[in-house]
C-alpha cells in the first residue's frame, strides 16, 4: 500500500547538533498526522524536510511513492501553511490566493475562478478585494489556508498555524481545520508543541524530543499508555511515579504513568501531604508529598478541597497506573 509520505532513517545535522537523528515514520495517504514535541526537538526540521527546505543528511524522503530526498520543494506536491501566515501585505486576498496559480503560468480568468473557490471552501467568500491588513488573525490564518489548498496539493504541511491566534478562535480553527481535512481527504501533517491540538484533531501523534521520535500512536494511546517518561510528562503533565515507589505498590521495578484526574483523595490508601491547592475553573489542583514523590491530583468542581499541611489517602483504578515498557528502573 502506497503511503503519503515514508521517512527511512532520515537524519538532519547542522554541524554536530543531530536535529533530526534517524528518524522512520509513515503517514498514511488521507490522514491527520500531528508531530507534537517541545521547542528544538526536531518536528519542524521534519516538516521542512517533506517540504523541501532542507536536504536530509542521509536516509530516504518518499511522497506518495517516489523518492523525493533530493526533489526541489515546487516540484513536490506538497504545500506548507506558515504561523506567520507569509501574507503579500501589498496584493489582495485574491491575488494572495492566486499567487502560487500565477507563477504556474495559468491565466488570470482561471486563477481568479480558482482563488475564489478556495476562498469559499474556506468560509471567506466576498473577501477577495481587500488587503491582508483588513482582516482578522483568523480570516489571515484562512487566506493562508486557501493559498495553500488552491494548488491542489496531495499532501498540506502546517507549521503551527494557530500559534498567533487567541486561545477561543484557536480552539475553533481547530474543529474547522479537521472538518476541511476530511472533507477534502488531503493528507495534513501537522507540527504543534501543543498537546492539547494535537490530541483533539490527529489521527495519530508522533512525538518528538531530541530529534528522535519517542512514541507514535493514536491521541488514546499516547494520553493513557505512554512508552516513556518523557512522553507521559509532556503529554497531559501527568503524574511519573519512579521504580522505588513503583515496586511498593506492584512488586515491579519500572516507571509508571498515573495522571492527575485519575486520583481520588479516600479515607484509605498510601499517604500524602497536601502541600498547596490551586483553583483552575472547572477543577482544582492538588500538589501532593507522596513518600517523597511529588504529585498532582485534580478535583472536580464541587469536591471538597483539603488544606495545605493536611494527612490524606490516595486511590484509583488498577487500570490507571501504567508501566512503561522500556522505561524500567
Amino acid at each position: 500500500m502506497t503511503t503519503a509520505v515514508r521517512f527511512r532513517g532520515v537524519s538532519r545535522h547542522f554541524g554536530n547538533v543531530k536535529a533530526v537523528d534517524r528518524v522512520d515514520l509513515e503517514v498514511a495517504p488521507s490522514e491527520f498526522f500531528a508531530m507534537l514535541g517541545p521547542s528544538g526537538s526536531g518536528k519542524t526540521t521534519c516538516l521542512r524536510l517533506i517540504a523541501g527546505f532542507e536536504q536530509p543528511t542521509s536516509g530516504e524522503i518518499e511522497i506518495f511513492g517516489a523518492e523525493s530526498s533530493r526533489v526541489p520543494p515546487y516540484r513536490r506536491p506538497v504545500n506548507t501553511v506558515f504561523q506567520d501566515y507569509a501574507l503579500f501585505p501589498h496584493l489582495s486576498v485574491t491575488e494572495n490566493v492566486a499567487y502560487g496559480l500565477m507563477i504556474k503560468g495559468l491565466g488570470k480568468a482561471e486563477r481568479r475562478r480558482a482563488a475564489e473557490e478556495a476562498l469559499e471552501l474556506v468560509a471567506l467568500p466576498g473577501y477577495g478585494g481587500r488587503k491582508p491588513s483588513d482582516l482578522s488573525g483568523g480570516q489571515r490564518q484562512r487566506v493562508a489556508l486557501a493559498r495553500a489548498l488552491v494548488n491542489k496539493p496531495k499532501v498540506l504541511l502546517l507549521d503551527e498555524p494557530l500559534g498567533a491566534l487567541d486561545l477561543k478562535l484557536r480552539e475553533a480553527m481547530q474543529e474547522e481545520l479537521k472538518t476541511l481535512q476530511r472533507q477534502l481527504g488531503i493528507t495534513f501533517v501537522f507540527v504543534t508543541h501543543d498537546q492539547g491540538e494535537a490530541l483533539s484533531m490527529a489521527d495519530r501523534v508522533a512525538v518528538f524530543d531530541q530529534g528522535k521520535i519517542q512514541q507514535i500512536g493514536s491521541p488514546e494511546d499516547i494520553y493513557d499508555r505512554p512508552d516513556t517518561p518523557f512522553v507521559a510528562d509532556f503529554v497531559g503533565s501527568s503524574n511519573v511515579l519512579h521504580p522505588e515507589l513503583v515496586r511498593k505498590l506492584t512488586g515491579k521495578s519500572a516507571h509508571a504513568s498515573l495522571r492527575p484526574e485519575a486520583i481520588r483523595l479516600t479515607s484509605e490508601g498510601p499517604a500524602a501531604t497536601v502541600q498547596s491547592c490551586a483553583f483552575l475553573g472547572s477543577a482544582t489542583r492538588v500538589s501532593l508529598d507522596w513518600d517523597g514523590e511529588q504529585v498532582a491530583v485534580l478535583l472536580p468542581k464541587g469536591a471538597e478541597i483539603p488544606v495545605p499541611g493536611q494527612t490524606v489517602h490516595l486511590s484509583w483504578e488498577a487500570d490507571a497506573l501504567y508501566l512503561m515498557e522500556g522505561a524500567n528502573g
